[in-house]
């Protein structure tokens, strides 16, 4: 099979469309055809060896978290899907043809096969912050960073859930993230005073996407710092704010079958930009530029 790789840490232009070894499904696990795969932040920070701590690389790297595609293998201890069956899910190394899911939810029929592999890093984190944060229907939420992959996940999912949402973003946004039912404000300084102007007062939680806004102006809209979770500052947690990066936090399961839901009921719309596997660099560049609207999708 043909698989997204790299053999030396760098940036967009040291990754390859090329053969790799085909992976199977192991127990727990199921292996899919994939259709589509998203690029997710982490796959450029893999890449540019961030989490190397300065050793060289060795070996074969692989990229790609989440991906929708044709269960071609069940592992042991799988009774929900079958062999045929479409699905959308998370993973490793699933910028690839062929890839191995962890978890996953049925892909619904309406759904765009782009789409449902936006949908996994995406959803899942999404459903992540909103449970830990525990912000309920009536309460207003500040996303700082709406209109990302993520962010526009947060926004929808707190809509669904009759949570009230201010999302920051570029003004070019602004448009976008009200089509989503957002209040949107401006990013950067003074974001603070917008969000409460635009919440006439405070907000009940702040959903921190973007990590660029420091963490006392964030803990200082929020009745206290534990109403304050960031998926992108790593140090707020000296300020008491959760920081959440998956591992224990994550209910994967659960929340792919939430986000599945919300697909086919249309209440969770992920706009995409695609772009066939041997033209990944180009969408590795536009991550690592920070300004996506939605979400980015690798295509066979």
């Amino acid at each position: 099979m043909r698989a997204l790789q790299f053999t030396t840490y760098g940036g967009p232009e040291v990754l390859e469309w090329a053969e790799a070894p085909e992976p199977h499904a192991g127990p727990g696990r199921i292996r899919i055809a994939v259709r589509a795969a998203s690029v997710n932040p982490i796959d450029w920070k893999t890449l540019s060896g961030a989490g190397s701590r300065g050793e060289p690389m060795t070996g074969t790297g692989y990229l790609g978290f989440d991906a929708a595609g044709v269960v071609d293998e069940v592992g042991d201890g799988v009774s929900d899907v079958a062999v045929g069956d479409e699905v959308l899910g998370r993973g490793q190394h699933t910028q690839a043809e062929y890839a191995v899911l962890s978890s996953w939810a049925a892909k619904p029929p309406s759904v765009d096969w782009a789409v449902a592999a936006a949908a996994g890093v995406a959803g899942e984190t999404a459903e992540r912050g909103l449970r830990l944060l525990g912000v309920q229907e009536g309460e207003t939420l500040f996303v700082d960073g709406g209109s990302g992959g993520v962010g526009a996940a947060v926004v929808q999912m707190a809509l669904a859930r009759g949570i009230s949402v201010v999302a920051s973003s570029s003004e070019a946004n602004h448009d976008y993230l009200r089509e989503l039912g957002a209040t949107p404000v401006l990013y950067g300084e003074g974001v603070a005073s917008r969000v409460r102007d635009a919440a006439a007062g405070p907000v009940d939680a702040v959903f921190d996407v973007a990590g660029k806004t420091p963490v006392e102006e964030l803990v200082a809209l929020a009745p206290e710092p534990s109403r304050v979770v960031s998926i992108a500052n790593f140090t707020a947690g000296e300020a008491g704010v959760r920081v959440t990066g998956g591992g224990a936090d994550s209910r994967p399961m659960e929340a792919l079958a939430e986000v599945a839901g919300l697909l086919a009921d249309n209440r969770l719309v992920l706009e995409v930009q695609t772009f066939p596997f041997d033209r990944a660099a180009e969408a590795y560049r536009l991550s690592q530029g920070g300004h996506v609207r939605g979400k980015l999708v690798l295509v066979p």
